[in-house]
C-alpha cells in the first residue's frame, strides 16, 4: 500500500488544483480547452499515461471543458502517485493550450 499524503501538503505544489469538497481526501483540477478535439486529445494522452503507470483520473468531460479527480483508493486519500499524475496533467494541459 502507498503512503498517504496530507492534501494540504500535497496541493503546495500544484498551484492549479484545488482540494475536493466531497467526503473523501482527493484533489482536483477544472481545465477549459479551445474546443472538443483538444479536450479529447488530452484526455487520450492522460489515458496513456494513466495506463502506463496504473494509476487512472476519474474525470468527467463535456464538450471543451474537463474536470479531474486524483486519489489512490486502496490508500484511502491521495499519495505520491497523484501528486505525480497531478504534475503531468499539468505538462500535458499546458502543452494542449488549456485555460
Amino acid at each position: 500500500m502507498t503512503d498517504r499524503i496530507d492534501v494540504t501538503e500535497a496541493l503546495k505544489g500544484l498551484p492549479l488544483w484545488g482540494e475536493d469538497a466531497g467526503d473523501r481526501p482527493a484533489i482536483t483540477r477544472k481545465l477549459t480547452f479551445a474546443d472538443f478535439n483538444a479536450a479529447f486529445g488530452f484526455m487520450t494522452r492522460v489515458a496513456l499515461k494513466a495506463d502506463k503507470v496504473d494509476h487512472h483520473p476519474e474525470w468527467s468531460n463535456v464538450y471543451n471543458r474537463v474536470e479531474i479527480l486524483l486519489t489512490t483508493h486502496d490508500a484511502g486519500g491521495v499519495t505520491a502517485k497523484d501528486v505525480d499524475m497531478a504534475r503531468f496533467i499539468d505538462e500535458a494541459a499546458a502543452e494542449a493550450g488549456a485555460k
